[in-house]
C-alpha cells in the first residue's frame, strides 16, 4: 500500500454540516466526505485490492467506490485530517492477515500434575466426610 499514491486518488468533498451550531452551521461546509476507488487505485497491489474488495464489500457502493465522512470538529482541515486517518486505518485493519492457529497439546508433566491435583482436592474433600459406622 503506497499512501502518498492513495492519499492523491482521494476525492474530498465539503459538505455543510448538521446539528447544533446555530447561524454558523449554516454558512460553513466544514463536514467532509471522501471517496476512494479501490478497483481503480494505483496505489494498491492486485492481492490488495481483491482483499480489500472482500474485505470491505459491506461498506462500499455499488460502484465499488469506498465512502466515509466526518463532521466530529468545526473545522474543515481537522474534518479532513480525521477522515485521512480513519481511512487508512480502515485500509490497514483490511490488509492485515491473522497468524494461522498452531494446535498444541499439554505435556505429560501438566496433564501428571492437573491429575494428581484432581486427587488431592478429592482426598480433602473425602477426609471432611464423617466415618462410616457400618
Amino acid at each position: 500500500m503506497q499512501k502518498e499514491l492513495i492519499l492523491k486518488e482521494l476525492n474530498f468533498k465539503a459538505v455543510r454540516s448538521s446539528g447544533a451550531g446555530g447561524q454558523h452551521v449554516n454558512k460553513v461546509s466544514s463536514k467532509v466526505e471522501v471517496a476512494f476507488a479501490i478497483a481503480q487505485s494505483n496505489g494498491l497491489t492486485l492481492l490488495e485490492k481483491d482483499r480489500l474488495l472482500l474485505k470491505l464489500k459491506n461498506r462500499l457502493n455499488k460502484d465499488q467506490v469506498l465512502l466515509l465522512q466526518c463532521d466530529e470538529a468545526r473545522s474543515q482541515h481537522k474534518n479532513k485530517q480525521l477522515v485521512v486517518k480513519r481511512l487508512f486505518d480502515l485500509l490497514k485493519k483490511a490488509l492485515h492477515i491473522p497468524k494461522k492457529r498452531k494446535a498444541t497439546k499439554p505435556s505429560k508433566a501438566v496433564i501428571e500434575k492437573r491429575l494428581k491435583s484432581k486427587k488431592m482436592a478429592s482426598q480433602k474433600k473425602s477426609n471432611r466426610r464423617p466415618p462410616n459406622l457400618d
